[in-house]
């Protein structure tokens, strides 16, 4: 039962309006990088939900995660326990902090920031501290159960002087709901993994790590993962102190705290029930859906994982996913594992469409070079905005978010203060777009393409017609502009 004055306080909290820079940024850039991309293994391939359908009994040590590493190889037999020993050995994982650090002579976070804001990105979410608990800054709060597992080196605070320089946005991401230092049972199914927040001195440590972030380095996003081990009224005061302290800051959704029936999964017994009928019901679920995490009392936006929602959200929503199956580098990983750059747009085109942004996640290696196909995808996302930009940047949803053409082109649509943007996700090269079910009327142009034409009424829909064919460029942005009065000329 929440208190009056802890439900207060949350009614304040929910009072409080996002900033506006979130909602207009769209594009913000994640990033994986830690002791896990030395073995840069995962178990699995694929979307993660084919691990949960196909193994379910070992799921959480068989997903694609790169950065799940260091759980994979506690439980034997599987991939990665067979790649850990015969590469390092009886090695801890913990033994990886030496070689990372010492690798990162050539870190360049001025190339990162620079690659980030030519992409088009405005903001970025850097992990500082993941589920293996290495924390990327010298945190001055003591780890009573792996001391000094953080690097001597600042990189969070290097990285964030680079993107701040750039003129971007710097937020960061904390594991809250996971820390292997603290708990090191192995987990294997869903119930484990939801059993498996730490007690005991953990909720305090998070606490204080969390707000050392904050007073280091001023987060404007304040990104937490899985769960919170805290209490709801200390949650409460951590973010009023942060909002306080960063005025434009944002927090996502993923800071549930703990329950009953939470606390119940710590019970081997409890969680195999659970398991049970967790087991079944992911039979009918298709493998590549994704994740949606539940709503919590308070957050400033919704973070579908590998997912999309199918129509106009009223809370604000920010879509996440990596370029390929995993967050961290995975060293396996060819052009093939990696969705097509017009993939990635295409998703992100249709998330903005619907009120969301796009944190699309950079998987470094343990040296700090981003890979060359993620380079590709990030040169591509530039490009393509550096013309697209004014449909995207500070845009709403407008009308119907999405609809098909008469040729089967899918079809995004937002709303700038000049214009409705349509824009196709394909390589249109016709010169007429009929939209059945869509009423435009109007003068249209193409951004970028020096090409003009005019939306008319067509049966129940609109024909535009251009006075040349398009290019054949991927999603073209056909800006139908505003009449003096608001609606469309």
């Amino acid at each position: 039962m929440r208190s009056a004055a802890d439900q207060r306080r949350l009614e304040a909290l929910n009072a409080r309006p996002n900033p506006a820079w979130f909602d207009e940024a769209k594009f913000g850039i994640f990033i994986h990088w830690g002791l896990f991309a030395i073995p840069a293994f995962a178990s699995g391939r694929g979307p993660i939900g084919t691990s949960f359908r196909e193994d379910y009994d070992r799921a959480v040590a068989m997903t694609p995660y790169t950065e799940w590493y260091a759980n994979a190889i506690k439980v034997e037999g599987t991939p990665s326990a067979d790649f850990h020993r015969r590469m390092y050995g009886d090695a801890p994982y913990e033994a990886f902090k030496a070689p990372f650090l010492e690798g990162l002579s050539d870190w360049d976070p001025d190339a990162w920031a620079e690659a980030f804001a030519d992409a088009g990105a405005k903001y970025v979410v850097l992990v500082s501290k993941h589920h293996d608990g290495f924390c990327l800054w010298p945190s001055s709060v003591a780890n009573p159960k792996a001391p000094g597992f953080n690097a001597d080196r600042d990189l969070v605070g290097e990285l964030a002087r680079a993107v701040r320089a750039t003129g971007l946005r710097f937020g960061l991401y904390y594991s809250g709901g996971l820390d292997w230092t603290f708990n090191t049972r192995p987990m294997r199914t869903l119930g484990d993994m939801l059993g498996a927040t730490p007690g005991g001195a953990y909720p305090a440590y998070a606490d204080a790590q969390a707000r050392e972030l904050i007073s280091r380095y001023a987060p404007d996003v304040l990104w937490n993962d899985i769960s919170w081990p805290g209490r709801e009224s200390a949650l409460f005061r951590l973010f009023e102190d942060y909002y306080e302290a960063v005025e434009t800051g944002v927090v996502n959704d993923r800071w549930a705290c703990p329950t009953p029936a939470s606390r119940a999964l710590r019970v081997r017994a409890v969680r195999r029930l659970l398991d049970d009928r967790i087991k079944a019901r992911m039979k009918t679920i298709p493998a590549d859906e994704g994740v949606i995490p539940p709503p919590v009392p308070h957050s400033g936006f919704r973070t579908p994982e590998y997912a999309r929602f199918p129509g106009i959200q009223a809370k604000k929503w920010e879509a996440t996913r990596g370029m390929s199956w995993s967050f961290g580098y995975n060293r396996a990983d060819t052009e093939a594992d990696y969705a097509p750059a017009e993939a990635l747009i295409g998703d992100f085109i249709d998330g903005v469409s619907k009120g969301g942004n796009l944190l699309l996640n950079v998987g470094p290696m343990a040296s700090g070079e981003i890979p060359a196909p993620q380079l590709d995808r990030l040169k591509a996302f530039g490009a393509w905005l550096r013309t697209a930009g004014p449909a995207i940047y500070g845009a709403r949803p407008w009308g119907p978010a999405q609809a098909m053409s008469e040729t089967g082109e899918e079809v995004r649509f937002t709303e700038t203060d000049g214009a409705v943007n349509i824009i196709p996700l394909a390589r249109f090269d016709g010169q007429e777009l009929v939209l059945p079910g869509v009423a435009l009327s109007g003068r249209v142009e193409v951004l970028g393409a020096g090409v003009r034409g005019a939306a008319t009424p067509r049966g129940e829909g609109s024909a535009i017609a251009f006075e040349r064919p398009l290019s054949g460029a991927f999603a073209p942005v056909i800006a139908l502009a505003k009449s003096s009065e608001g609606g469309l000329s």
